[in-house]
């Protein structure tokens, strides 16, 4: 059969809680971390302790989002993206917990959501608490710092190696504008993570889509979910930590699988 017919069949009667990565937005441009074509350049995010700590390592976040942000924020969502807020207005999702940065899934209409990782449309800043978009703050880097090309990078990323002249953005207060994101070194809010156990406590199925599942805040819930029994069901183009527990997996792009089981 069909892999995808066969996972049709499979989850014809469930109540999916789906697990999202950086596989769901590559069709709309934005470079994952692991997938294929990018594992061989592909980095560390910056840590929260460098990028708090060390002025160069938080000027070289700048200057590289600087020029990444524009195909971020241009970016759109792709069927994939589509295809989960239909299953979700079709009542077949308990919820949709994903670990992506870049906003497309509330684009595409998905209400059931919890941003694991938060989202790059806000900053904060580190000394007053401030709060702003995004956007804001690029419209006032841009007048002062020209525009440039560069490959693009995961999260709003770009591959820059010469920071020129930049000089990083501080708030009114002196204080350090960061996006509102999980950086490597933080942790994911404890409601977060409460409310999307509860979501696969709900479920009858795990559906992992677009992640490698490499780190722990993604994994914890395909060990819940092993733990519990339930199927656990991946569409992911390469290999995945849960390849080893998975009831099925279906390796082939999810704009394509996605549209055809809903």
């Amino acid at each position: 059969m069909d892999p995808v017919d066969a996972l049709s069949s499979a989850l014809r009667a469930s109540r999916l809680f789906v697990l999202a990565g950086a596989g769901c937005s590559t069709a709309s441009g934005i470079p994952d971390y692991r997938g294929p074509g990018t594992l061989a350049r592909a980095r560390q995010p910056v840590a929260f302790r460098s990028f708090v700590h060390d002025d160069e390592a938080y000027r070289r976040y700048w200057a590289r989002s600087f020029l990444g942000w524009p195909r971020l924020c241009s970016a759109r969502p792709n069927p994939a993206h589509h295809a989960l807020a239909a299953l979700e207005a079709a009542g077949r999702l308990t919820g949709l917990v994903t670990q992506n940065v870049d906003s497309l899934h509330q684009a595409a209409g998905s209400r059931q959501l919890v941003e694991l990782h938060g989202a790059l449309r806000d900053v904060v800043c580190l000394g007053c608490g401030l709060r702003r978009d995004r956007a804001d703050l690029q419209a006032e880097l841009a007048l002062t710092h020209p525009g440039g090309e560069a490959a693009p990078a995961p999260d709003g990323d770009a591959d820059l190696v010469d920071l020129g002249s930049f000089v990083a953005p501080v708030c009114a207060c002196g204080g350090r504008w960061k996006p509102d994101v999980v950086f490597f070194g933080e942790n994911v809010p404890r409601d977060r993570v409460d409310t999307a156990y509860a979501w696969l406590e709900a479920a009858t199925d795990l559906l992992v889509v677009g992640s490698s599942l490499t780190v722990f805040s993604g994994w914890r819930f395909v060990k819940r979910a092993h733990e519990r029994g339930l199927p656990i069901h991946v569409v992911n183009l390469g290999p995945t930590r849960a390849d080893a527990v998975a009831t099925s997996k279906v390796e082939l792009s999810l704009a394509d699988v996605l549209p055809r089981l809903v």
